[in-house]
């Protein structure tokens, strides 16, 4: 099979267009679900997949899938997904990324006059980051039976504490119909481009990502309890500051874990503290600690050292909860290996890989075959301004998507 490419210059267009709807003034984008500037990116999307005849339709969630014809009226769609949501203050390559990607890999199919036997979908997810609107990845929770749709309706604006996603979704004009849901009568099989969010590639010096699968995790909550006393009044051995005891129970927890698999990431990425007053001696401390890996035997690791923690330590009392786990994702083999025979055609350097971040590709792979495309992260950024991916890995990496969809059509 020939090896096809996509165009740089329409690549670097769409990137520069789409930076624009959210542009924060500094590099990069705010762009909350169903927002005003979501909504342009949303109208930037139609308007390019109208111009090459893509027929657009929206779901019940307002995802949004645009569809050029195939050849074969009765054959399944092939879907490229990702989303247009962003994080406060994110870059400009995060989700929008893939949609840009799906988006080229339909034109240069159009402008190429590829043939091809199936129906071809570039879709955008709604709500994939959770930012305005918890959780993450809200559409693809509800339409693959993951999350009810009447509690993510319910879902309050972090902002306002007021306006509900359900609210937004009305408002939005773009909620469509449950018969136009991704489903697996209608679809074959899921891709999703992104960029890797890691520094992975970049340090390996390659161009592609080929993603085998998406971490399994735990969140556990640690709570320490002392006593609140005056910060001026109260002698130091008198004390139960349950501050100095969490502090004590997370470098425990650091120690224990740096002895397990070396390729286990574990975080403590929020704490609360109670009464939070400078001048009282804490009561309450609770952390969060969250460990990926994809050998669940790793994970069970990691879980029993939670639990073999000390119960007391500084004279304070010292509990864990579980707050929730997932099981190592793995994507389609047979997929997999197209993307890999698809970088390798095109002489692109690649590289096998996993996701320690969560995607709608890791839902949607229990109801149709799905894998993902990663491109490189320079530094390694991501959630953040600074994030970058040049135009050339960027285009190698819609055209390592645009040839492992030919592939899928060809068989």
């Amino acid at each position: 099979m020939n090896t096809r490419f996509c165009s740089m210059e329409r690549m670097e267009d769409k990137i520069k267009t789409f930076a624009t709807y959210g542009d924060a003034g500094h590099g990069g984008i705010t762009r909350y679900s169903l927002s005003q500037e979501n909504i342009q990116a949303r109208e930037e999307f139609t308007r390019r997949m109208r111009a090459i005849g893509a027929e657009i339709t929206m779901d019940d969630m307002a995802n949004m899938y645009a569809t050029i014809k195939g050849s074969d009226p009765n054959a399944k769609r092939i879907v490229m997904a990702s989303h247009v949501d962003s994080v406060k203050n994110g870059g400009n390559y995060d989700g929008i990324l893939g949609v840009i990607s799906a988006m080229e890999v339909l034109e240069t199919i159009v402008d190429q006059k590829i043939p091809h036997k199936h129906p071809l979908t570039a879709m955008i997810w709604t709500n994939e980051e959770g930012s305005l609107y918890p959780p993450a990845m809200m559409s693809s929770g509800v339409i693959c039976e993951k999350f009810d749709k009447d509690t993510m309706l319910a879902s309050k604006s972090v902002l306002d504490r007021k306006t509900t996603f359900g609210e937004a979704l009305a408002a939005s004009g773009y909620a469509g119909s449950v018969e136009n849901r991704l489903n697996p009568n209608d679809y074959k099989c899921m891709l999703e481009l992104h960029i890797e969010q890691g520094p992975i590639l970049e340090s390996a010096n390659n161009d592609i990502g080929v993603v085998t699968c998406v971490l399994g995790m735990i969140n556990y909550r640690i709570r320490t309890y002392g006593q609140a006393d005056h910060a001026g009044t109260t002698p130091m051995e008198y004390r139960q500051d349950a501050l100095y005891a969490a502090a004590q129970v997370l470098t425990y927890l650091h120690n224990e874990l740096d002895q397990l698999d070396s390729a286990l990431v574990y975080t403590t990425g929020e704490i609360k503290c109670h009464p939070c007053v400078h001048t009282v001696i804490p009561d309450f401390v609770d952390f969060s600690i969250d460990a990926r890996h994809e050998d669940p035997k790793v994970i069970e690791q990691v879980v029993d050292i939670i639990k073999n923690m000390p119960k007391e330590v500084a004279k304070c009392k010292v509990a864990y909860e579980k707050a929730w786990a997932r099981d190592t994702v793995y994507f389609d083999k047979e997929l997999v290996e197209f993307v890999k025979e698809s970088a390798d055609e095109a002489d692109i350097s690649n590289q096998y890989i996993n996701s320690g971040a969560g995607h709608d590709a890791q839902f949607v792979s229990e109801m149709m075959p799905t894998t993902m495309v990663f491109v490189p992260s320079k530094d390694g950024h991501s959630h953040c301004e600074p994030e970058f991916t040049s135009v050339k890995e960027c285009t190698n990496g819609a055209s390592v998507l645009l040839n492992t969809v030919l592939k899928i059509d060809a068989k």
